[in-house]
């Protein structure tokens, strides 16, 4: 896992160096993406390049590659790691410049990426979480790196033994500090609809997808503190960990604690989609 890339090199990872002026460090202008590849197979990656290039354009930032450039980089990247079950994190700054909160023109954008170790699972995975108030930036649906609010509360949710912060703003829920959020009720299965307030997780989108192609019924609506806490099941997704049940929240048990049947379907749903698509590539 020890070489990336960077600006047109593949290299070592401890050698990897980038100007103390690049805007990413500097003010954490720029953009990424974590794009899962289970058995060294990238899975949704033309959905993750579709989300780059939209917060790329809402930052203003110009695509430094096609997507076919793209994908050629980040095939070669596990190859040359010799990748088993990764990720790879991708990021692009606006570039180098003198410290100014104005950015310039024609400045050329930084490029980095480097495979990491996917999280072991086998089967469904339970975690807890606690709520706390969404006190972030009203751009959610961009995935930038200036993830400060993310952090604190993140870090706010294992500092009292808790895997996640679930979030709530104007008494409605968005998302995880680090995830995106359904909620299961009498077998119906809803999450928050996309818009500025949230991230368009690609796992969330996959699932969605794979769950309706089973015939499961998903709505997008907007859901309420009462429905979060009374809610049969909690899931949890990332395109690290896939999915993930929250047994309980606040230390109050969600359903019965112990059982999440269509949790269970969910995952079968979204190994399927998987295959599907490795069949199909």
């Amino acid at each position: 896992m020890s070489t990336c890339y960077l600006n047109g090199t593949y290299l070592d990872l401890s050698e990897a160096r980038v100007s103390v002026l690049d805007r990413g460090f500097i003010f954490g202008d720029a953009v990424y993406e974590v794009i899962p590849a289970p058995g060294g197979r990238f899975f949704g990656l033309g959905e993750h390049l579709a989300r780059l290039e939209r917060s790329l354009a809402a930052v203003q930032i110009a695509s430094p590659m096609s997507a076919e450039d793209w994908c050629g980089i980040l095939h070669e990247l596990l190859v040359r790691n010799a990748a088993g079950d990764v990720s790879v994190y991708l990021q692009v700054t606006r570039g180098v410049a003198e410290r100014d909160h104005a950015f310039p023109d024609n400045i050329r954008p930084t490029v980095f990426a480097m495979c990491k170790p996917l999280p072991a699972q086998q089967g469904l995975t339970r975690v807890s979480a606690i709520t706390l108030p969404d006190n972030r930036w009203g751009r959610c649906d961009i995935k930038s790196t200036s993830l400060l609010a993310n952090v604190l509360l993140r870090n706010e949710a294992v500092r009292r033994g808790c895997y996640e912060a679930v979030l709530v703003r104007d008494g409605l829920l968005t998302e995880g500090a680090a995830s995106n959020v359904f909620v299961v009720h009498g077998g119906l299965v809803r999450t928050p609809p996309l818009g500025p307030g949230l991230l368009a997780g690609v796992t969330r989108e996959l699932l969605i997808t794979a769950l309706r192609r089973d015939g499961c019924s998903v709505q997008e609506v907007d859901i309420g503190v009462e429905q979060l806490v009374s809610a049969d099941e909690i899931w949890l997704t990332s395109s690290s960990r896939d999915l993930v049940c929250v047994d309980t929240l606040d230390q109050q048990r969600v359903g019965d604690g112990e059982h999440y049947p269509l949790a269970a379907t969910a995952l079968t749903a979204l190994a399927a989609e998987r295959r599907r698509r490795d069949s199909a590539a």
